[in-house]
Formats: C-alpha cells, sequence, structure tokens
C-alpha cells in the first residue's frame, strides 16, 4: 500500500520567467552624436557659463570619452562656438523673418516681439548669449547679434528720417539706442516675467515710436553746449 503522505513523492516543478534580455546599445552615427553633443554642451553653458563646464561633464552625461568630444569640435572652444553661432542665427532668423510689415512702427512692434519670443521660448539659448564668452571667441555674443539687429533697423529709419526731413546720418546712432533699449528691456523680463510680452513691446513701441515722431531736427543740450 502506497503512503500517500510520503514527502519523497516527486513535486512538479515551478517555471521561473527569463530574465527580459537587455535590449542591444543603438550605436549613433556621426551626425548624431555631434547634434547629442551640441545639445549638452548648450545646456551646460547656459547653466554654468563657459569658465565653468568642462569636456570631462559634456562627455559624462553623453556617456563617451573625452576623445569623442575633441574629435568633433576640437575642444570646449570649438563646442562653445558652434552653440553660439547656432543661436545667433536662430535669432537673427527670427528677427528677420518678423519683420513682414510696412509701416514703421509695426517694424518696431515686429523686432520687439521677435526678441521676446526667442526670450520665451529659448530659454538656454538666450542664456548662452548673454553669458561670458571665451577671449577672441569667433563666434560672436549676445552685443554682437544686437549690433547686427540695429543694422537692419538703421535701414529703416535711415528712410524714415529722409521722409520727415531729418539728417539720416544719425539714423544709426538711433538704432543702436532703440536695439539696446530692447536689449536691456528684454534681459530684465526674462527674470521679471510680467507684464506679459505684449505689454513690454507695447511699452517699448510707445516710448520709441512716440519718441521718433517728435523728434527735433536739431537737439541740443540745456546743461551743456553741444559742438
Amino acid at each position: 500500500m502506497t503512503d500517500s503522505g510520503d514527502s519523497s513523492a516527486e513535486q512538479p516543478r515551478v517555471r521561473r520567467p527569463r530574465p527580459a534580455a537587455t535590449p542591444p546599445r543603438v550605436r549613433m552615427s556621426a551626425a548624431q552624436r555631434r547634434e547629442q553633443l551640441i545639445a549638452i554642451g548648450r545646456q551646460l553653458f547656459a547653466e554654468r557659463g563657459f569658465d565653468a563646464t568642462s569636456v570631462e561633464e559634456v562627455a559624462a552625461r553623453a556617456k563617451v570619452s573625452k576623445p569623442v568630444v575633441y574629435e568633433h569640435f576640437g575642444g570646449k572652444e570649438g563646442l562653445h562656438a558652434v552653440v553660439v553661432d547656432r543661436e545667433v542665427r536662430a535669432l537673427l532668423d527670427r528677427i528677420a523673418a518678423a519683420l513682414t510689415a510696412g509701416h514703421p512702427r509695426e517694424l518696431l512692434e515686429q523686432a520687439a516681439l521677435a526678441l521676446l519670443d526667442y526670450i520665451e521660448d529659448e530659454p538656454h539659448g538666450f542664456q548662452v548669449l548673454v553669458r561670458e564668452s571665451p577671449v577672441l571667441s569667433p563666434a560672436g555674443n549676445f552685443s554682437s547679434v544686437m549690433n547686427d539687429v540695429a543694422h537692419q533697423v538703421e535701414h529703416i529709419l535711415g528712410g524714415e528720417f529722409k521722409r520727415r526731413g531729418l539728417d539720416p546720418k544719425f539714423a544709426e546712432l538711433y538704432s543702436q539706442a532703440l536695439v539696446g533699449m530692447v536689449a536691456l528691456v528684454g534681459q530684465w523680463w526674462r527674470e521679471a516675467r510680467k507684464p506679459k510680452k505684449e505689454m513690454v513691446a507695447a511699452h517699448l513701441v510707445n516710448l520709441a515710436w512716440n519718441g521718433l515722431s517728435h523728434l527735433e531736427p536739431k537737439p541740443t543740450l540745456l546743461t551743456r553746449k553741444t559742438r
């Protein structure tokens, strides 16, 4: 007679699930790796500035060795130059695309809004432009971008000055003043974020346009004689 309670009786085997296979690591192409490094550099330069960013950290975030970064850019300076160059072109393209109106006041509105839109949409990019750059950097910086914008505004003001009988040789001075005003307000608004950007643009244009509308042909100083 068989003992049904025999512990030596064979027990059914329990199958354990096999561990999921680790998916093979996808190797990036050279172009993809370059774009990855640019994106990482852009974020680090925005957060820490040029001096506090290292090739080691760029490589660590990309999970590559330092020589890979050097292979693509020659070093930190080369990576920074590419990042800044892209931001310069992106901002100038935005402003150029925005200038579609025919009336000078509308053009001022469009230029101011284009800059504020960029600050709002691309905070890392704007931070890269306004931070310090390495000495003798060929990529330029926010000041050089604004200088390029001022040259575009100069052509607009030059035509308007002629139409009003004002000396067009001062159009460059006024364009630098206008663009500088918008740029400084834009940097302030980046931190304050109020009032709304449309209101900021409206007040900027209010000051600029109403000031331009009442220009004296030959302004003089009250406290010192102009020569």
